[in-house]
């Protein structure tokens, strides 16, 4: 297994301090947050760099990363095994000359006549065979409101786990600006083992009866009258963060489309909000009203069908 240089990974030196450490893993988590970040391989760099960090930060994983290559100290994790740069000097390590530790043992067994070395070599196959495993990763969909994104929010949920009969309660915290697809961690709560694995909860919205969601922008179709449209008037607009008035010019047409900035699902760059117009035309279901209809098609020279 080759080498993942954590150092490198982080971009400090070997000698970088705790508090050097710690700062520069900030800057690279806030830069590559998948919540904020826009570059298409942010999520596995975020991985990377919390891999990374969850190691220096440690100082006895620390120091067996930088002695073994490995944060348990086992240079066989994983299979082959190749130095950390600095780890060994010269061209020996360990007073052994430079390569696999596979090879190593290989070269103590080839020797072990008259049973020196007799059952060592099945004891540390048994061994590492019953090395404990980590449980595994789970994706599940859950569903919020569009309200709980735009403001954040915590809720107790109930979680059906894959490979199961039964569900979960747990209290999860629903990240403000969280978009639709966007996944939740939850460490430590998805397959059992000795660490159990992550649970990973993928974002769906639930049906919302004005808005539609494009990405971090918000939609909404809003009826007006023919009166409204024709003379202007002052619209109440309802938005995710409350109501906003906005002015409408007289002889406005269906179908404009308004846009109120920063009115979207909030993150690094706001989403919009756009406001979708509909002339909505009353019923002619009194005297009065049919009687006005009639009076409208006498004074108007109005035809939509002119250019048919």
């Amino acid at each position: 297994m080759s080498h993942k240089d954590y150092y490198k990974t982080l971009g400090v030196n070997r000698s970088a301090s705790d508090a050097d450490i710690k700062k520069q893993y900030r800057r690279l988590a806030r830069k590559y947050h998948p919540d904020v970040s826009k570059l298409s391989n942010a999520e596995a760099h975020f991985k990377e760099v919390n891999e990374a960090y969850d190691v220096l930060k440690d100082k006895e994983k620390r120091s067996n990363y930088d002695q073994f290559g490995s944060a348990d100290g086992n240079p066989f994790s994983g299979g082959g095994f190749t130095p950390p740069p600095g780890a060994a000097q010269g061209n020996n390590f360990g007073g052994f000359e430079q390569g696999s530790f596979n090879d190593i043992f290989d070269s103590m067994f080839s020797h072990s006549q008259g049973g020196q070395f007799h059952g060592q070599e099945d004891t540390f196959t048994r061994q590492r065979r019953s090395r404990p495993q980590k449980g595994q990763d789970q994706t599940v969909s859950i569903s919020v409101d569009l309200e709980d994104s735009y403001q954040g929010a915590e809720r107790s949920l109930h979680v059906h786990i894959p490979g199961t009969s039964g569900t979960k309660k747990l209290k999860v915290k629903i990240p403000k600006g969280i978009k639709e697809g966007q996944k939740i961690r939850l460490s430590g709560q998805g397959g059992s083992g000795p660490t159990n694995g992550d649970l990973f909860l993928e974002v769906k919205f639930n049906h919302h009866k004005h808005f539609t969601v494009d990405a971090k922008d918000i939609n909404l179709t809003l009826p007006i009258t023919p009166w409204e449209a024709a003379l202007g008037t002052k619209l109440s607009i309802p938005t995710l963060g409350g109501t906003v008035e906005m002015k409408l010019a007289a002889n406005t047409k269906g179908g404009k489309k308004l846009r109120l900035k920063g009115r979207g699902l909030p993150g690094k760059d706001m989403g919009n909000q756009y406001v979708v117009l509909q002339i909505m035309t009353p019923e002619a279901d009194t005297d009065e009203l049919k009687a006005l209809y009639e009076q409208m098609a006498e004074l108007s020279q109005f035809n939509p069908r002119e250019n048919f």
